[in-house]
């Protein structure tokens, strides 16, 4: 079940293309998840994932969606080939007795390749948060008036308060990825960029878990015969969109607490949070469990299709062929 070499080089430029093509294809679906699990019940600008899209192109127009996309699109090809090259290498090693990899095997093999992508995703999801909220917290503070009125709080308002509300909401959108690592570096150093790695590990570890055994076996029912085990291309891209949503949609609420951990600028009124376990409380007192199901239909529409073409250039074998090596499938015998 396992290749009998690992190339990484074609792994990398697998990862590359896969993630490239992928997330030029689904970055606005993410962009709009981001924003609704970052919104909070009582201050919600947007009612669901079109509603998001459609304000976010009247606002800041067509290439506002891809707010965020160049930290993506730069961090994304490492991030891939390290997540398939590792869950490949090690099913590899959890194999070498010659027996066949039972689920268990396989679970960890999918542990172990989500721990080692954290070190390129998590500063890639710091800074991509930053830039995908930022339309969001400037559309808010030009409502701010409005939910004020509506709310009918009296007295001084704890919104109106906020002293960044008098200021012009482009400057809050004009942010710049080196923008925001220049600043975290120079205040909190490497770890700065590493804000909310708990969280990280604690929706990618499961995220693996799930995903790598059930695509394999999914791909696993593909094979044309026991003889000649090899899968279409269009199987391997219907079993990467179907373990990716179940994968996505099982690790949601982990997503909801890493992307608030990592938000570094709040709206008015919006929670601070001091760890996992006081995020998740918070969110559970004011928001109900519900809040933490925010985004998860976007996030399955996201990951769905990026590992769908991600499995089929890695089966394909892209990578293998510019650098004139034979194609080869992983799960194959």
């Amino acid at each position: 079940l396992i290749p009998s070499h690992i190339s990484l080089p074609a792994k990398l430029i697998n990862g590359g293309i896969a993630g490239m093509v992928g997330v030029t294809c689904v970055f606005p679906i993410d962009l709009a998840k981001t924003r609704l699990q970052n919104q909070r019940s009582g201050q919600q600008l947007y009612k669901n994932m079109m509603d998001c899209l459609i304000k976010t192109v009247k606002s800041e127009g067509y290439f506002g969606m891809y707010r965020g996309a160049a930290v993506n699109l730069t961090l994304v090809t490492p991030e891939k080939a390290i997540k398939l090259a590792a869950n490949d290498f090690f099913r590899h090693q959890l194999s070498r007795d010659g027996g066949k990899l039972t689920v268990i095997k396989e679970m960890l093999a999918g542990c172990c390749a989500g721990m080692c992508q954290v070190i390129i995703t998590t500063p890639m999801e710091m800074l991509k948060i930053q830039l995908q909220d930022a339309g969001r917290l400037a559309a808010q503070q030009r409502m701010v008036p409005s939910v004020v009125t509506t709310l009918k709080m009296g007295g001084t308002s704890a919104v109106l308060s906020r002293s960044y509300n008098t200021n012009p909401a482009p400057q809050v959108m004009r942010v710049s990825a080196t923008q925001i690592t220049r600043e975290l570096l120079r205040t909190k150093g490497v770890t700065g960029l590493y804000r909310g790695l708990g969280a990280t590990l604690m929706r990618d570890i499961p995220f693996s878990v799930v995903y790598f055994p059930l695509f394999a076996h999914l791909h696993q029912l593909g094979q044309r015969s026991s003889e000649d085990p090899s899968v279409p291309f269009y199987w391997s891209f219907m079993s990467g969109c179907l373990a990716g949503s179940i994968a996505a949609v099982t690790v949601s609420p982990c997503d909801v607490v890493k992307t608030r951990l990592q938000s570094l600028k709040k709206g008015a009124n919006e929670e601070t949070y001091n760890g996992v376990v006081d995020c998740v409380r918070k969110i559970l007192r004011k928001e109900g469990p519900g809040a933490f199901l925010k985004g998860a239909s976007c996030r399955a529409l996201v990951i769905a299709p990026l590992f769908g073409i991600a499995q089929v250039v890695y089966f394909v074998g892209v990578g293998e062929f510019l650098l004139g090596y034979t194609p080869y499938n992983i799960y194959s015998a």
